[in-house]
């Protein structure tokens, strides 16, 4: 039994047949497995996965009594088909993901069809994550981390910012990741002020080096960021990186259920703002984590909306001059049952480089 569909059929839209599933994510979601070519149909009581020759056999083994996988050599027909034989009228369609494009084809194509907006439901229920699910973001973190720990076993003046994020993301790989689950962040000296910068193909620069990166593993991805120092740090440079971190230890101690993501960035926020850096925090505090690096919710000044069991959101406070270097430090807090749990275990403290 898919325990996804199951989820969803439980809490299915009351102004809908079935579900058309387009987001390549949430058809990964719902049935465990990753293609890129078909759809998924869901009902109330039936789940189809719909795909051509090319992904069959490998589908055929996610197939069970709640899923059933259907090659087709005409995806139009077929979706029709299913369509008429159950007697479905109005589909719902997923308008956080589906082009305007897509729908006027899919109205085109199913002229006695009904399409209705589902407002996010496959999105809302990620938000919520099992425990399955849970494990496969903390696998995802653990490799992140061996993967930072390699680096700096590598790292050398010589190095560019380019040669450190393609090692990071050869070393998630070689642990056994998928593969990065975003772009991975490496930026140094001047370029670290700019919070989500591109690697350049220069050599690091002296001061800080922020690196955010995550792994990808069995959909799931971690998020986190490290900064370090190559060379010493002065005295403004130790202020500014124990403020960062005094205000993510803060922050941490209200990420709870029933917390608001506006309650919890603002504690970040003020205390990095009363340091003497007021506006140099240009970003919210954090964001949810899943199968999509940046889902809902969010710690932001305009997310009002209670924290519940089931979320993880990262915890990613930041202090940014331009033109002159930025810190970040991002942990990822997961909502359980028995109270807030930091998943991230890498080590924060001020490592200087060379």
């Amino acid at each position: 039994m898919k325990i996804q569909i199951a989820r969803l059929q439980k809490n299915f839209p009351h102004d809908a047949d079935c579900i058309l599933v387009t987001s390549e994510i949430n058809q990964r979601y719902l049935t465990g497995f990753p293609f890129t070519d078909g759809y998924v149909l869901v009902s109330r009581d039936k789940a189809w996965l719909l795909t051509d020759f090319r992904y069959t056999e490998a589908a055929k083994r996610h197939e069970d009594e709640s899923l059933s996988v259907i090659e087709f050599s005409s995806r139009k027909e077929l979706l029709g088909a299913i369509l008429a034989e159950n007697g479905f009228k109005t589909v719902g369609f997923e308008e956080l993901s589906l082009t305007v494009g897509g729908l006027e084809k899919l109205k085109a194509d199913y002229p006695g069809i009904t399409f209705a907006p589902t407002h996010g439901i496959i999105e809302n229920q990620r938000t919520k994550k099992t425990p399955d699910e849970v494990e496969n973001i903390i696998e995802a973190q653990r490799i992140a981390e061996k993967s930072l720990e390699r680096l700096l076993g590598l790292i050398t003046p010589d190095m560019t910012e380019k040669e450190v994020a393609l090692e990071l993301e050869y070393g998630m790989k070689k642990l056994g990741a998928e593969g990065p689950a975003f772009e991975t962040i490496a930026v140094s000296g001047t370029a670290s002020s700019m919070p989500h910068g591109v690697p350049r193909n220069v050599k690091l620069e002296k001061g800080f080096l922020t690196m955010d990166f995550g792994a990808l593993c069995n959909g799931y991805c971690s998020d986190m960021t490290r900064t370090v120092v190559i060379g010493r740090a002065d005295a403004e440079m130790k202020k500014i990186y124990s403020t960062v971190l005094q205000a993510q230890l803060a922050a941490e101690k209200v990420i709870k259920e029933g917390a608001t993501g506006k309650e919890c960035d603002s504690v970040a926020r003020n205390l990095i703002n009363s340091a003497g850096y007021e506006g140099r925090f240009g970003h919210s505090l954090g964001h949810g984590v899943g199968m999509f690096i940046h889902e809902e919710p969010r710690l932001s000044q305009s997310w009002d909306s209670p924290l519940e069991k089931g979320h993880i959101i990262t915890n990613e406070p930041g202090i940014y001059i331009t033109g002159k270097y930025g810190v970040r430090i991002e942990d990822m807090i997961y909502i359980g049952q028995d109270g807030p749990v930091n998943l991230t275990k890498a080590p924060k403290e001020l490592i200087e480089l060379f």
